[in-house]
């Protein structure tokens, strides 16, 4: 990895470099990377949507998120994410916002005709779906007519970086060589090769050298880091707490079930002499000690 060089897949550093409208080269070119259009659907220009303010509050906040929007001219919405640690909600994630920008692409009492196609990409630094491929799309099909595509208004996809470091790689590939240069460990000679061939991606390395070399940005970007690690390691120290407690409710589960067994098996001799004498259930509760619950679970055994 070059000296100095700080991760990409920082979602604050993320979206300085292709998240600000002097850098919209940089995102046309990974979305034909990772949307692979016909050539005459190729994305020629965006406008991007400032959705979130860098303030301190948002840098420093657990949970901020900090995504990437943007409009084509062909009024698509794409929206782009980075997800450093595993999400295990990211399914029902995806669909939270897709649906919101989705709804909120025309004002309420207008035709539904007007609403735009919303994309959403999600690039993770981790292994999500139990299919072998690292990238993934999904639309609206039919169940069994898996041929016909309701709409197209919707698209998911997914590129999960620790498969594509399990991918052979393929540098005559656009998305391949975007994803390498996302890589936090990428080495100095791969980013060479990466420059020489595309000038975009030098363009891009260009950018994340500026931004890695100026000191604000820096502390933001290490801000930013230390949030998202304060945040996993609580989430973290809350499950192994939930998974204790979960242990400690089963021993005493487990205990209290056993005394109700030894309590019923001691009587159920009793209780079956006394129903054979044809005594009724608040007779047998009165002279027994036990529940007409109790009473009953004797019976079903």
């Amino acid at each position: 990895m070059s000296a100095g060089r700080l991760n990409p897949k920082n979602d604050y550093l993320f979206k300085r470099l292709f998240g600000e409208h002097e850098s919209k080269q940089l995102l046309v070119e990974l979305l034909n990377a990772i949307l692979r259009p016909s050539h005459n659907k190729r994305i020629v220009d965006v406008t991007i949507i400032d959705n979130t303010e860098l303030t301190a509050e948002v840098l420093d906040g657990k949970v901020g998120r900090l995504d990437v929007r943007c409009e084509t001219m062909d009024r698509e919405q794409i929206d782009l994410e980075v997800q450093l640690k595993r999400d295990y909600a990211m399914e029902k994630r995806t669909l939270y916002y897709l649906a919101r920008l989705f709804t909120g692409s025309i004002k309420e009492g207008l035709d539904y005709d007007l609403l735009k196609k919303t994309i959403a990409i999600n690039i993770l630094d981790y292994a999500f779906l139990p299919l072998d491929a690292f990238h993934t799309t999904f639309h609206l099909y039919e169940d069994t007519f898996r041929a016909y595509r309701l709409t197209d208004v919707f698209e998911i996809h997914f590129l999960e970086c620790a498969k594509f470091r399990r991918t052979a790689m393929d540098i005559n590939n656009p998305l391949h060589r975007w994803l390498l240069f996302l890589e936090h460990k990428t080495t100095k000679r791969q980013l060479e090769e990466l420059m020489e061939m595309d000038a975009t991606i030098k363009s891009a390395e260009e950018r994340l050298r500026m931004l890695s070399a100026d000191e604000e940005t820096r502390r933001l970007y290490e801000a930013r880091e230390d949030a998202i690690l304060e945040y996993n390691s609580g989430l973290s120290a809350a499950e192994r707490k939930g998974r204790l407690e979960g242990e400690r409710k089963g021993k005493l589960e487990g205990k209290l079930e056993g005394k109700l067994e030894g309590k019923l098996e001691g009587k159920r001799e009793i209780v079956a002499n006394m129903l054979s004498l044809g005594l009724d259930t608040d007779a047998i509760v009165n002279l027994t000690g036990l529940t007409a619950e109790e009473l009953e679970r004797i019976k079903r055994d």
